[in-house]
């Protein structure tokens, strides 16, 4: 398959390098990684065992590339303005495009651009960071969740489960993605909103009784607003539980806004933040500490 990477972070370098290295033609299209991977290669340090690929498709626009089968949108959201001319090029007839993107509204927004028939949407649970250019860091669990936005064809999701599964990522299919989505951001609110708050890692959060218990409560107003989204079935409270576990597993990880914030970039206040706010409060459901931490989050950064 033919498949191109739109947004070459840590999980579109990650990811784009299984593909490639199991034998599917991948193109990344980079920026700052251009001229390191496009001269010396990509290097994968995992706990799945490191690895290098020597050679890799780059390129420093869309057009270079042209159509593909696929399209791997590992874009951060705040660049969701960019999807028409990122990923416009890449599209023919048959194309479908994937998006592994945190938070809420990506799929709807590309279904506006591209037609819903053609959006899948992936729910990526995966602790990774990006090294010096060219290098990726792979630290922990790697599974992604698949689903269609239209379900129209169930068997390109059995292709695109197996296609990943061969690359060594523990990939399944779901006929409730909205359900996936609400599961992912029971950990994504508290721990990238808490860690780019504090700059502190997920194991300073959980060591303190006042943010441990802080992150749990956090966690319940999630799960208190999915559950209020008609989900084919109830997140239940225990779901908090096993993502702290998850999340004890994870030693001195630092989410990705947490990172970005460090390093001076945009956040995904509103994929992560606030559309899940205004699905609340649509439905009537209070999220005051999701609230709070939003509107902090949002002076932090000015």
């Amino acid at each position: 398959m033919q498949i191109a990477v739109v947004g070459a972070g840590a999980l579109g370098l990650f990811y784009g390098a299984l593909l490639q290295r199991s034998g599917e033609d991948v193109h990344f299209l980079l920026r700052r990684d251009y001229n390191a991977i496009s001269s010396q290669g990509l290097k994968v340090f995992s706990t799945f065992g490191d690895f290098s690929l020597p050679k890799v498709h780059a390129y420093r626009a869309p057009q270079e590339i042209g159509t593909v089968d696929l399209v791997l949108v590992g874009l951060k959201t705040f660049a969701n303005s960019s999807y028409e001319e990122l990923i416009g090029p890449l599209v023919g007839e048959h194309t479908q495009i994937l998006t592994l993107q945190n938070g809420l509204g990506n799929e709807e927004a590309l279904a506006m651009l591209f037609k819903e028939e053609r959006i899948i949407g992936g729910v990526a649970f995966l602790c990774a960071n990006r090294g010096v250019s060219g290098e990726v860091h792979h630290m922990g669990p790697s599974r992604i969740v698949l689903g269609e936005l239209k379900q129209c064809d169930r068997s390109r999701l059995d292709r695109l489960t197996a296609m990943f599964t061969r690359a060594g990522v523990e990939c399944r299919a779901t006929d409730d993605l909205r359900r996936n989505r609400w599961e992912k951001l029971v950990w994504n609110i508290p721990f990238n909103g808490l860690c780019a708050l504090l700059l502190q890692p997920v194991t300073s959060l959980l060591a303190q009784p006042a943010t441990r218990s802080l992150v749990r409560e956090i966690m319940v107003e999630v799960i208190s607003a999915a559950n209020a989204q008609q989900l084919s079935k109830p997140i239940s409270n225990a779901f908090v539980d096993s993502m702290m576990e998850f999340t004890d597993r994870m030693g001195e990880y630092r989410p990705s806004m947490q990172i970005d914030r460090e390093e001076g970039r945009q956040l995904e206040i509103t994929a992560i933040f606030k559309i899940p706010l205004e699905y609340g409060q649509r439905q009537g459901v209070r999220m005051p500490r999701i609230e709070m931490l939003s509107t902090l989050l949002e002076q932090a950064v000015g």
